[in-house]
């Protein structure tokens, strides 16, 4: 790979992963829209590797409450950051069950294309936008619920469509649950963490069984790139979202969308 090939996947998928706007859709376009070809797994791993370290550096004081709760509560203690933990286990389970038959079956190969990100973007562009405008703002991160742990993780399943997007459909459900816009944001991140973890493990086992996981400068610069790009877009978003919603995603969903289709009509 070039150093600008690099460059692009890094800053694309650094930007994209906990924005609602689908880094795997956007990953898939690069081929799709250039003479570029894959960037391959092992690249893939090490954007894994840089987008995790930059939530968990973000978001290190839940990840320590959690850790120290889910630890807590083996010994039959109860605390805020064990609630938490247990209600991240409950959300993760669905789409690592769903997302393993899926890869196994090999649906998500099948629904990697241009038309499928196009509709994609689109329809649940417009679901955002409408839990955004429709969802009451009653409950806080602290508010969480197995429940609602349960119903978010169900519709993080949707995400294994590429262009759904696995950060905006959990915001859309939390904002339907009644979920504060940054609220339901702080909870999507956090579920973000064992989802990558888990991904990035797979696929560096995988390629580690079959003797392609190397250490190499593409790699490192890969990763290095990708967090910088991540911490960088999930501080904005953050920000962002104290004070505001999710139209300016919503536009550009819907703007993409609209052309992804009208390119693949035409």
């Amino acid at each position: 790979m070039s150093l600008f090939h690099i460059f692009v996947v890094a800053v694309i998928q650094g930007v994209t992963e906990f924005l609602p706007i689908s880094s795997s859709g956007h990953l898939i376009l690069i081929p799709a829209l250039t003479d570029w070809p894959d960037q391959g797994r092992g690249i893939d791993v090490a954007v894994h590797v840089g987008t995790l370290f930059a939530v968990l550096i973000y978001f290190w004081r839940d990840v320590l409450a959690a850790f120290n709760g889910f630890l807590l509560l083996l010994v039959g203690r109860v605390t805020q950051g064990g609630k938490l933990a247990f209600a991240l286990i409950i959300g993760t389970v669905p789409v690592v069950i769903a997302g393993y038959f899926a890869a196994k079956t090999g649906l998500i190969d099948q629904m990697r294309s241009a038309e499928v990100i196009g509709w994609t973007m689109l329809g649940f562009g417009i679901v955002l936008y409408l839990s955004d405008k429709v969802g009451m703002k009653i409950r806080r991160i602290e508010h969480i619920t197995v429940v609602s742990a349960l119903i978010i993780g169900l519709a993080q399943i949707l995400a294994l469509i590429p262009g759904t997007s696995r950060s905006g459909i959990t915001m859309t459900a939390g904002r339907f649950l009644g979920y504060e816009t940054h609220a339901a944001a702080h909870f999507s991140m956090l579920m973000s963490i064992p989802v990558i973890l888990a991904a990035g493990l797979l696929d560096g086992l995988d390629l580690y069984e079959k003797g392609e996981l190397a250490l190499g400068s593409d790699a490192i610069i890969t990763a290095a790139l990708a967090f910088l790009c991540a911490i960088g877009a999930l501080a904005a978003m953050m920000a962002w979202l104290k004070h505001a919603g999710f139209t300016p995603f919503v536009i550009y969903r819907v703007l993409l969308g609209a052309g992804l289709l009208w390119w693949v009509y035409s």
